[in-house]
C-alpha cells in the first residue's frame, strides 16, 4: 500500500491527484494540505480520512478543527504544519503541489526524512535545485517529476543512457496569445490571458503560460532535473499540445511522449513509477487531427520568456529574482493593478537591480525573495 502526503490538495493538480487515488485501490491518503479552502478541505477530509491536515492561513485552521471534530484528525497550521505534513512518518511518497516559494522548505524537510518526491512545484528547483539535486542524492531520493513536459523527458530518457543524450527540447502551447502581435498585447485583460486554449490549470499558472515564463520556469528547472546545460535545452511551440517534450540523442534519433494534454497521467506515472496502469479519457487520434505543427518562440513578444535563460545562465541567487518578481507581478496583474506587459518589465527591474549572491544558502534565497517582491512593489507604484 503507497502512503501518500499531497502538499497542495486542493488545487488542479491535488485535486486530480485524488481522482487517482480513487480508482486505485492500493494507494492512501494520509496527509494533506493546502492554504485556506477549508470548504474542499473538509470535504476531502471526510471522503479519505487522513491522519492529519495543513491548513496554511491559522484562522482557517481552527474553523476546520471546528468543522471536523467529529473525526480523528490532526489539524496543523503555519509553515511548521507544511514540514509536519511533509514529514509525517506514515508517508512514503510526498506530492509537492503547492504554487510559489512557499513548496522549498517542506521538499527540503521531505527529502532530510527519505521521502520519495513527487515534484509538481516548479519554484522548489528553479531557486534552490543546487540545494535540493544535492541532498536528494546524498539521501538517496527519488524526485519524480509530475510537470507534463519533464514527466515527458523522464519518459522518453527510460532505457538510454544519460551520456547519450545531445539535447533535450521543451514543447509549449503557446498560451492565448501566440499569434497576437506585441500591440495586441498592450491591451490584454486578465480574462483574455485566462483562456488557455488546451490546458486546465490554476489562474497563477495559466498566466505564466500566456506570457511564456512558465516554459522559462521549466527551462530552469530541466537543468536540474536532468543535469543539462542552457544550451542544450531548447523550446518550440506545438500548438496542439500533443507532443509533451522530446529528447534528442547523439545519433540524431528523437524519443518523444506523445499524449492528450491531461494532467492526469504524468501525475499517475510519477505516483507508480516505474510501473504503468490503465488511465481512462480521451486518447489521441492521429487520423483526425491531420497534422502536428511547430513554430520558434517570439523572445520579443514573450520577454519574461527570454529572461529566464538570462537568470538560469547567470545562476546565484538571479533565478529566485527572476521567480519571485514573477509571482508578485502576475498577482498584481491578476487584482488588476498592473498591465499585462508589464510582468516581464517587472521581472526585468528586479533583475537588474539585483547583486548575485553565489551557491546561496536556502536563507539567503528567502532574502532574494523578499528583495524581489520589495522592488517590485516600488517599482509597480511607477506604472499607476
Amino acid at each position: 500500500m503507497k502512503k501518500l502526503s499531497i502538499l497542495g490538495s486542493t488545487g488542479s493538480i491535488g485535486t486530480q491527484t485524488l481522482e487517482i487515488v480513487r480508482e486505485n485501490e492500493d494507494i492512501e491518503v494520509v496527509a494533506l494540505a493546502a492554504g485556506s479552502n477549508i470548504l474542499m478541505l473538509e470535504e476531502q477530509a471526510r471522503e479519505f480520512k487522513p491522519e492529519l491536515i495543513c491548513v496554511f492561513d491559522e484562522a482557517k485552521a481552527k474553523e476546520l478543527e471546528v468543522k471536523i471534530a467529529d473525526l480523528n484528525i490532526k489539524v496543523v497550521s503555519g509553515m511548521d504544519g507544511l514540514i509536519e505534513a511533509a514529514t509525517i512518518k506514515s508517508a512514503d511518497t510526498v506530492l509537492t503541489a503547492v504554487v510559489g516559494m512557499i513548496g522549498v522548505r517542506p521538499t527540503i524537510a521531505a527529502i532530510e526524512a527519505k521521502k520519495t518526491i513527487a515534484l509538481a512545484n516548479k519554484e522548489t528547483l528553479v531557486t534552490a535545485g543546487h540545494i535540493i539535486m544535492k541532498l536528494a542524492k546524498e539521501k538517496g531520493v527519488s524526485i519524480l517529476p509530475v510537470d507534463s513536459e519533464h514527466s515527458a523527458i523522464f519518459q522518453s530518457l527510460q532505457g538510454n543512457k544519460k551520456s547519450q543524450v545531445s539535447k533535450i527540447i521543451l514543447t509549449a502551447s503557446g498560451g492565448p496569445f501566440r499569434n497576437s502581435s506585441i500591440d495586441d498585447l498592450k491591451n490584454v485583460t486578465v480574462e483574455d490571458a485566462l483562456k488557455h486554449p488546451n490546458w486546465s490549470m490554476g489562474k497563477k499558472i495559466t498566466i505564466d503560460s500566456a506570457t511564456m515564463v512558465n516554459k522559462g520556469l521549466e527551462v530552469i528547472e530541466a537543468k536540474w532535473l536532468f543535469d543539462v546545460e542552457f544550451d542544450d535545452i531548447d523550446v518550440v511551440i506545438q500548438p496542439q499540445s500533443l507532443i509533451h517534450s522530446m529528447v534528442e540523442y547523439i545519433d540524431g534519433g528523437i524519443m518523444a511522449q506523445l499524449g492528450t494534454p491531461d494532467m492526469k497521467l504524468p501525475i499517475q506515472y510519477a505516483l507508480f513509477y516505474p510501473d504503468r496502469r490503465v488511465l481512462g479519457g480521451k486518447r489521441v487520434n492521429f487520423a483526425e487531427i491531420g497534422s502536428i505543427s511547430f513554430m520558434k518562440p517570439d523572445t520579443e513578444k514573450f520577454k519574461g520568456f527570454a529572461l529566464a535563460y538570462e537568470a538560469g545562465r547567470c545562476g546565484g541567487t538571479m533565478p529566485t529574482i527572476y521567480n519571485a518578481a514573477n509571482e508578485l507581478a502576475v498577482s498584481k496583474f491578476l487584482n488588476k493593478e498592473i498591465k499585462y506587459l508589464d510582468i516581464a518589465e517587472l521581472i526585468k527591474g528586479a533583475m537588474d537591480k539585483h547583486k548575485v549572491i553565489e551557491n546561496p544558502s536556502l536563507d539567503k534565497i528567502l532574502e532574494a525573495e523578499k528583495e524581489a517582491h520589495e522592488v517590485v512593489r516600488s517599482l509597480s507604484e511607477r506604472l499607476c
